[in-house]
Protein backbone atom coordinates (compact mmCIF):
# COMPACT_ATOMS: atom_id res chain seq x y z
CA UNK A 1 0.00 0.00 0.00
CA UNK A 2 1.18 3.46 -0.74
CA UNK A 3 1.88 6.02 1.75
CA UNK A 4 1.61 8.84 -0.74
CA UNK A 5 -1.55 9.15 -2.30
CA UNK A 6 -0.57 11.33 -5.28
CA UNK A 7 -0.65 10.57 -9.76
CA UNK A 8 2.61 10.21 -10.60
CA UNK A 9 2.36 10.76 -14.28
CA UNK A 10 -0.42 12.88 -14.29
CA UNK A 11 1.01 16.21 -16.11
CA UNK A 12 2.36 13.01 -18.96
CA UNK A 13 -1.14 12.42 -19.19
CA UNK A 14 -2.49 15.61 -19.83
CA UNK A 15 0.27 16.78 -22.41
CA UNK A 16 -0.93 13.05 -24.33
CA UNK A 17 -4.69 14.37 -24.50
CA UNK A 18 -3.47 17.75 -25.62
CA UNK A 19 -1.43 15.69 -28.84
CA UNK A 20 -4.56 14.10 -29.25
CA UNK A 21 -7.26 16.28 -29.23
CA UNK A 22 -4.95 18.60 -31.44
CA UNK A 23 -4.29 16.28 -34.16
CA UNK A 24 -8.35 15.99 -33.77
CA UNK A 25 -8.73 19.40 -34.08
CA UNK A 26 -6.19 19.67 -36.97
CA UNK A 27 -8.13 17.12 -38.96
CA UNK A 28 -11.41 18.84 -38.40
CA UNK A 29 -9.82 21.92 -39.97
CA UNK A 30 -8.24 20.39 -42.65
CA UNK A 31 -11.52 18.50 -43.92
CA UNK A 32 -13.30 21.95 -43.24
CA UNK A 33 -11.11 23.99 -45.18
CA UNK A 34 -13.74 25.03 -48.05
CA UNK A 35 -16.21 25.92 -45.58
CA UNK A 36 -14.01 27.76 -43.00
CA UNK A 37 -12.40 29.37 -46.09
CA UNK A 38 -16.38 30.88 -46.85
CA UNK A 39 -16.75 32.32 -43.32
CA UNK A 40 -13.39 34.07 -42.49
CA UNK A 41 -11.71 34.71 -46.28
CA UNK A 42 -14.12 35.20 -48.28
CA UNK A 43 -16.02 38.21 -49.77
CA UNK A 44 -14.93 40.16 -46.92
CA UNK A 45 -15.52 44.43 -47.43
CA UNK A 46 -12.97 44.86 -44.49
CA UNK A 47 -10.19 43.36 -42.32
CA UNK A 48 -11.60 43.65 -39.33
CA UNK A 49 -13.12 40.19 -38.81
CA UNK A 50 -9.54 38.50 -39.88
CA UNK A 51 -7.47 41.33 -37.58
CA UNK A 52 -9.71 40.28 -34.48
CA UNK A 53 -9.92 36.34 -35.33
CA UNK A 54 -6.21 36.99 -35.71
CA UNK A 55 -6.16 38.22 -32.15
CA UNK A 56 -7.86 35.08 -30.57
CA UNK A 57 -5.89 33.13 -32.32
CA UNK A 58 -2.38 34.51 -31.42
CA UNK A 59 -3.88 34.69 -28.07
CA UNK A 60 -4.98 31.30 -28.30
CA UNK A 61 -1.40 29.52 -29.37
CA UNK A 62 0.60 31.44 -27.13
CA UNK A 63 -1.59 30.36 -23.85
CA UNK A 64 -1.00 26.76 -25.12
CA UNK A 65 2.33 27.43 -25.08
CA UNK A 66 2.59 28.44 -22.16
CA UNK A 67 0.28 25.54 -20.89
CA UNK A 68 2.30 23.35 -22.68
CA UNK A 69 6.28 24.62 -20.88
CA UNK A 70 4.23 24.59 -17.74
CA UNK A 71 3.16 20.73 -18.23
CA UNK A 72 6.47 20.14 -19.12
CA UNK A 73 7.98 21.26 -15.89
CA UNK A 74 5.67 19.94 -13.87
CA UNK A 75 6.42 16.51 -15.65
CA UNK A 76 10.17 16.72 -14.14
CA UNK A 77 8.85 18.08 -10.81
CA UNK A 78 6.52 14.95 -10.55
CA UNK A 79 9.96 12.32 -11.56
CA UNK A 80 11.89 14.18 -9.11
CA UNK A 81 8.91 13.61 -6.33
CA UNK A 82 9.08 9.97 -7.60
CA UNK A 83 12.40 9.53 -7.08
CA UNK A 84 12.59 11.19 -3.92
CA UNK A 85 10.09 8.90 -2.39
CA UNK A 86 11.98 5.96 -3.64
CA UNK A 87 15.22 7.34 -2.46
CA UNK A 88 13.10 7.89 1.18
CA UNK A 89 12.33 4.11 0.89
CA UNK A 90 15.64 2.49 -0.07
CA UNK A 91 18.45 5.20 1.51
CA UNK A 92 16.54 7.47 4.19
CA UNK A 93 20.37 9.01 4.63
CA UNK A 94 20.65 10.05 1.27
CA UNK A 95 17.23 10.92 -0.29
CA UNK A 96 19.25 13.37 -2.46
CA UNK A 97 20.92 10.73 -4.33
CA UNK A 98 20.53 11.20 -8.31
CA UNK A 99 18.45 14.33 -7.91
CA UNK A 100 19.24 18.02 -9.39
CA UNK A 101 19.20 21.29 -7.25
CA UNK A 102 16.34 22.99 -8.92
CA UNK A 103 13.22 20.76 -7.70
CA UNK A 104 10.16 21.76 -5.87
CA UNK A 105 11.16 18.65 -3.33
CA UNK A 106 14.81 19.45 -2.95
CA UNK A 107 14.18 22.92 -2.32
CA UNK A 108 12.00 22.00 0.46
CA UNK A 109 14.27 19.09 1.73
CA UNK A 110 16.78 21.61 1.76
CA UNK A 111 14.64 24.49 3.26
CA UNK A 112 13.93 22.38 6.30
CA UNK A 113 17.09 20.95 6.84
CA UNK A 114 18.52 24.73 6.89
CA UNK A 115 15.95 25.25 9.48
CA UNK A 116 16.80 22.58 11.34
CA UNK A 117 20.68 22.90 11.74
CA UNK A 118 19.92 26.32 12.72
CA UNK A 119 17.82 25.58 15.28
CA UNK A 120 14.57 27.36 13.78
CA UNK A 121 11.06 26.24 14.47
CA UNK A 122 9.62 24.71 11.69
CA UNK A 123 6.14 25.74 10.30
CA UNK A 124 4.89 23.58 7.64
CA UNK A 125 1.74 25.81 7.06
CA UNK A 126 4.15 28.75 6.05
CA UNK A 127 6.21 26.63 3.79
CA UNK A 128 3.03 24.99 1.90
CA UNK A 129 1.63 28.58 1.59
CA UNK A 130 4.94 30.37 -0.11
CA UNK A 131 4.95 27.58 -2.39
CA UNK A 132 1.52 28.14 -3.67
CA UNK A 133 2.49 31.32 -3.85
CA UNK A 134 5.47 31.04 -5.91
CA UNK A 135 3.85 28.32 -8.47
CA UNK A 136 0.47 30.80 -8.27
CA UNK A 137 2.87 33.24 -10.71
CA UNK A 138 3.97 29.90 -12.74
CA UNK A 139 0.55 30.38 -14.60
CA UNK A 140 -0.32 33.74 -14.32
CA UNK A 141 -0.39 34.15 -18.32
CA UNK A 142 -2.47 31.22 -18.89
CA UNK A 143 -5.06 32.22 -16.37
CA UNK A 144 -4.81 35.95 -18.06
CA UNK A 145 -6.13 34.50 -21.08
CA UNK A 146 -8.42 32.21 -19.96
CA UNK A 147 -10.03 35.17 -18.21
CA UNK A 148 -9.76 37.22 -21.38
CA UNK A 149 -10.11 34.92 -24.48
CA UNK A 150 -14.29 34.86 -24.37
CA UNK A 151 -13.88 38.92 -24.21
CA UNK A 152 -12.43 38.95 -27.47
CA UNK A 153 -15.20 37.02 -29.32
CA UNK A 154 -17.73 39.43 -27.42
CA UNK A 155 -15.18 42.41 -28.46
CA UNK A 156 -15.39 41.26 -32.53
CA UNK A 157 -19.46 40.57 -31.83
CA UNK A 158 -19.50 44.62 -30.89
CA UNK A 159 -16.99 45.62 -33.84
CA UNK A 160 -19.20 43.75 -36.13
CA UNK A 161 -22.81 44.72 -35.32
CA UNK A 162 -21.14 48.45 -35.30
CA UNK A 163 -19.88 48.06 -38.76
CA UNK A 164 -23.92 46.70 -39.39
CA UNK A 165 -25.03 49.80 -37.55
CA UNK A 166 -23.47 51.68 -40.16
CA UNK A 167 -24.45 49.99 -42.90
CA UNK A 168 -28.27 50.33 -41.53
CA UNK A 169 -27.78 54.03 -40.86
CA UNK A 170 -27.11 54.49 -44.62
CA UNK A 171 -29.89 52.49 -45.78
CA UNK A 172 -32.23 54.95 -43.76
CA UNK A 173 -30.80 57.89 -44.80
CA UNK A 174 -33.42 57.37 -47.61
CA UNK A 175 -31.62 55.91 -50.70
CA UNK A 176 -31.20 52.37 -50.43
CA UNK A 177 -27.71 51.14 -51.96
CA UNK A 178 -25.68 47.54 -52.39
CA UNK A 179 -23.04 49.27 -49.99
CA UNK A 180 -24.90 49.73 -46.85
CA UNK A 181 -26.70 46.21 -47.15
CA UNK A 182 -23.26 44.96 -48.11
CA UNK A 183 -22.08 46.37 -44.67
CA UNK A 184 -24.84 44.95 -42.80
CA UNK A 185 -23.86 41.37 -44.15
CA UNK A 186 -20.87 41.95 -43.17
CA UNK A 187 -21.10 42.79 -39.53
CA UNK A 188 -23.14 40.16 -39.16
CA UNK A 189 -20.70 37.82 -40.99
CA UNK A 190 -17.59 39.11 -38.57
CA UNK A 191 -20.01 39.11 -35.57
CA UNK A 192 -20.56 35.45 -36.10
CA UNK A 193 -17.08 34.25 -37.03
CA UNK A 194 -15.33 35.89 -33.96
CA UNK A 195 -18.19 34.56 -31.87
CA UNK A 196 -17.68 31.18 -33.18
CA UNK A 197 -13.72 31.74 -32.85
CA UNK A 198 -13.77 32.94 -29.19
CA UNK A 199 -15.96 30.27 -27.86
CA UNK A 200 -13.78 26.81 -29.61
CA UNK A 201 -10.93 28.64 -28.59
CA UNK A 202 -12.41 29.35 -24.93
CA UNK A 203 -13.64 25.75 -24.69
CA UNK A 204 -10.40 23.81 -25.60
CA UNK A 205 -8.42 26.70 -23.91
CA UNK A 206 -10.53 26.40 -20.47
CA UNK A 207 -10.64 22.65 -20.64
CA UNK A 208 -6.76 22.37 -20.39
CA UNK A 209 -6.14 25.22 -18.06
CA UNK A 210 -8.62 23.56 -15.75
CA UNK A 211 -5.88 20.69 -16.28
CA UNK A 212 -3.01 22.35 -15.55
CA UNK A 213 -4.49 23.82 -12.37
CA UNK A 214 -5.11 19.91 -11.41
CA UNK A 215 -1.93 19.12 -12.54
CA UNK A 216 -0.68 21.94 -10.24
CA UNK A 217 -2.75 20.95 -7.26
CA UNK A 218 -1.84 17.28 -7.28
CA UNK A 219 1.89 18.31 -7.33
CA UNK A 220 1.75 20.38 -4.61
CA UNK A 221 -0.48 17.93 -2.75
CA UNK A 222 2.83 15.34 -3.06
CA UNK A 223 4.99 17.53 -1.55
CA UNK A 224 2.62 18.25 1.42
CA UNK A 225 2.26 14.75 1.34
CA UNK A 226 6.12 13.82 1.25
CA UNK A 227 6.90 16.77 3.64
CA UNK A 228 4.40 15.19 6.76
CA UNK A 229 5.72 11.34 6.27
CA UNK A 230 9.15 11.87 5.81
CA UNK A 231 10.37 15.30 6.10
CA UNK A 232 8.53 16.67 9.26
CA UNK A 233 9.60 13.07 11.57
CA UNK A 234 13.14 13.62 10.28
CA UNK A 235 13.73 17.23 11.40
CA UNK A 236 10.90 19.12 12.92
CA UNK A 237 11.13 19.14 16.53
CA UNK A 238 7.82 19.68 19.23
CA UNK A 239 7.15 19.26 22.21
CA UNK A 240 4.55 16.23 21.09
CA UNK A 241 7.74 14.49 19.49
CA UNK A 242 9.80 15.01 22.86
CA UNK A 243 7.25 13.49 24.74
CA UNK A 244 6.36 10.85 22.27
CA UNK A 245 10.09 9.82 21.83
CA UNK A 246 10.23 10.14 26.16
CA UNK A 247 7.10 7.29 26.12
CA UNK A 248 9.01 5.34 23.59
CA UNK A 249 11.96 5.43 25.41
CA UNK A 250 10.29 4.60 28.68
CA UNK A 251 8.84 1.64 27.06
CA UNK A 252 11.97 0.13 25.82
CA UNK A 253 13.90 0.39 29.16
CA UNK A 254 10.97 -1.36 30.28
CA UNK A 255 11.31 -4.06 28.11
CA UNK A 256 14.95 -4.01 28.61
CA UNK A 257 14.32 -4.27 32.65
CA UNK A 258 12.18 -7.00 31.69
CA UNK A 259 14.85 -9.14 29.75
CA UNK A 260 17.51 -8.41 32.49
CA UNK A 261 15.16 -9.89 35.04
CA UNK A 262 14.09 -12.97 32.80
CA UNK A 263 18.01 -13.49 32.43
CA UNK A 264 18.91 -13.20 36.12
CA UNK A 265 16.72 -15.40 36.78
CA UNK A 266 17.62 -17.95 34.04
CA UNK A 267 21.29 -17.06 35.58
CA UNK A 268 19.79 -18.27 38.87
CA UNK A 269 18.69 -21.67 37.15
CA UNK A 270 21.82 -22.49 35.71
CA UNK A 271 23.62 -21.86 38.78
CA UNK A 272 21.94 -23.92 40.65
CA UNK A 273 21.57 -26.59 38.09
CA UNK A 274 25.93 -26.23 38.25
CA UNK A 275 25.53 -26.96 41.89
CA UNK A 276 23.60 -29.61 41.93
CA UNK A 277 25.80 -31.46 39.12
CA UNK A 278 29.15 -31.04 41.15
CA UNK A 279 26.84 -32.04 44.16
CA UNK A 280 26.06 -35.06 42.16
CA UNK A 281 29.46 -35.30 40.69
CA UNK A 282 31.26 -35.52 44.22
CA UNK A 283 28.35 -38.33 45.80
CA UNK A 284 29.16 -40.41 42.71
CA UNK A 285 33.04 -39.52 42.97
CA UNK A 286 32.77 -40.54 46.71
CA UNK A 287 30.48 -43.86 46.07
CA UNK A 288 32.85 -45.23 43.09
CA UNK A 289 36.05 -45.03 45.84
CA UNK A 290 34.57 -48.49 47.69
CA UNK A 291 33.74 -49.74 44.13
CA UNK A 292 37.61 -49.29 43.07
CA UNK A 293 38.90 -50.92 45.77
CA UNK A 294 36.39 -54.06 45.33
CA UNK A 295 37.59 -54.27 41.50
CA UNK A 296 41.08 -54.13 43.07
CA UNK A 297 40.62 -57.14 45.32
CA UNK A 298 38.88 -58.87 42.90
CA UNK A 299 41.81 -58.47 40.52
CA UNK A 300 44.20 -59.41 43.17
CA UNK A 301 42.43 -62.56 43.66
CA UNK A 302 41.72 -63.39 39.84
CA UNK A 303 45.33 -62.95 39.26
CA UNK A 304 46.26 -65.09 42.32
CA UNK A 305 48.93 -62.15 42.76
CA UNK A 306 49.23 -62.67 46.55
CA UNK A 307 49.46 -66.52 46.17
CA UNK A 308 52.51 -65.74 43.99
CA UNK A 309 54.04 -63.93 46.46
CA UNK A 310 54.05 -66.40 49.10
CA UNK A 311 55.18 -69.16 46.56
CA UNK A 312 58.35 -66.77 45.81
CA UNK A 313 59.04 -66.14 49.53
Amino acid sequence: MRIIQFRRVYSRSVLLQMLLSGIVVVSLLAWQYGKIKDIYLTNQLSDVGIIINSLILVLFMLGIFRIIVALSGYSREEKALNTFIENMQTDPDNPLQDMSADNMITTRYLMMQRLYKSRTPINQGALASTLVANESTRINLPRFINNILILTGVFGTIVSLSIALIGASSMFEGHVDSSGMGLVIHGMSTALSTTMTAIACYLYFGYFYLKLTNVQTNLISGIEQVTTAYLSPKFQVTNENIVYELSHLVTMLQKLTKSMDKSQKQFGAMEHAMAQAVISFKTQSDAFSPHMEELKTILRHGFRIEHEKENDE
